[in-house]
């Protein structure tokens, strides 16, 4: 009994600690990359169509797929850990090698503390890289598949707060775009003779599109008379927009294209000028709850690599991969698209996945042990 406490509080970084971690990270490294490929095949696949069809060269094709790759390794980190956990521990078990170490005394927690260790630090690393990499280069994909392969040229300088844009004999102000909904909200449109000068306002607090045009309620149009003075009417028809949702989707950003602080101030904007910020709150609260995914494949994937003993490979480690990684993407967006929906809080849509599968591995955890 005293060995058996002197070894479940041995000190992490010894000679076994280093052989498991070198082990995990080294199948770590090769499922990382061999899922990225598959990734980018599958994703290859599902563009070729309109990459074909837009005539794009071999070049813009290349620049678009390696810029999405940071993208595709963010996804990938969580499968990752739980591959690497599984095979990891399901071939020492087959060797007997966590027979032999249970024998001396280690527990079953005490053989997976490293491995949690290193879950934690890719957890650590995957926000940074999200944060750091992974908005700058989907930008940089998302504008070359819009310009380059759709042959749209963006017409407006777009930050985080408001959308300008340069119609036809106009300026258009929009504070906020649903790409979901089609609708503009908080529009301006400051209406210009040929000679640039001023000859209308329009303001409406949105405008919705019903296919072929923007209808716009409870907005108010200003027109400069010719002997200086200005009269108002109420506008409660469709906008002079040549601009179709097309146009204004070249404009939008999806969230994988804003860093977690970014997206945070555009929600603290929309919010300010009284916008409905729910789809933003989901998307901010999944930035924070997928980072924590890996540790609880982690945890997850032990009981599962040890009840199968000797049995255990790699087939039946990518077979439970896939069944464990696909239900919990299937959740997520199931419980996303809930959140997008209101029906859920944004927490709860953003964190509720995370929780299942925490509430599952402490389950197989406790009974394995």
């Amino acid at each position: 009994m005293e060995k058996a406490n002197r070894i479940s509080l041995l000190l992490i970084g010894g000679i076994l600690d280093r052989y498991l971690a070198r082990e995990f990270l080294k199948i770590f490294a090769v499922s990382l990359l061999c899922t990225a490929v598959l990734y980018l095949i599958v994703d290859f696949f599902d563009r070729i169509d309109t990459l074909l069809q837009a005539g794009a060269p071999l070049s813009t094709s290349v620049r678009y797929f390696l810029y999405k790759i940071p993208l595709l390794l963010s996804r990938m980190f969580a499968f990752a850990a739980l591959f690497s956990t599984l095979f990891s521990l399901g071939m020492l078990s087959r060797t007997q090698e966590i027979t032999a170490m249970r024998s001396s005394g280690m527990s079953l927690r005490r053989i997976a503390l490293p491995l949690f260790l290193l879950s934690f630090l890719i957890c650590i690393i995957a926000f940074f890289w999200n944060e750091a990499l992974v908005p700058i280069f989907t930008q940089k994909a998302q504008t070359i598949y819009k310009t380059e392969v759709k042959k749209k040229q963006p017409k407006n300088l777009i930050g985080t707060k408001d959308i300008w844009m340069r119609g036809e004999g106009s300026f258009i102000s929009v504070d906020h775009f649903d790409t979901k909904k089609i609708v503009l909200e908080g529009v301006t449109i400051y209406l210009l003779n040929r000679d640039f000068t001023p000859r209308g306002l329009i303001v409406v607090p949105w405008a919705r599109w019903n296919g072929t045009r923007w209808e716009a309620k409870e907005g108010t149009e200003w027109l400069f008379l010719p002997n200086g003075q200005m009269t108002q009417q109420p506008l409660n028809t469709s906008l002079p927009l040549a601009e179709t949702p097309e146009d204004f989707k070249l404009l939008a950003r999806e969230a994988e294209e804003f860093s977690f602080f970014d997206l945070r101030k555009q929600i603290a904007d929309l919010q300010a000028k009284g916008f409905d910020t729910v789809q933003d709150e989901v998307d901010l609260q999944v930035k924070l709850a997928l980072p924590l995914v890996s540790p609880l494949m982690v945890l997850l994937a032990i009981p599962f690599a040890l009840r199968h003993g000797p049995g255990g490979g790699m087939a039946l480690s990518f077979g439970l991969s896939m069944l464990i990684g696909f239900g919990y993407w299937f959740v997520l967006a199931f419980s996303v698209s809930l959140g997008h929906s209101g029906a859920l809080p944004p927490l709860v849509a953003a964190w509720l996945p995370n929780l299942i599968l925490a509430f599952v591995g402490l389950f197989f955890s406790t009974a394995e042990e």
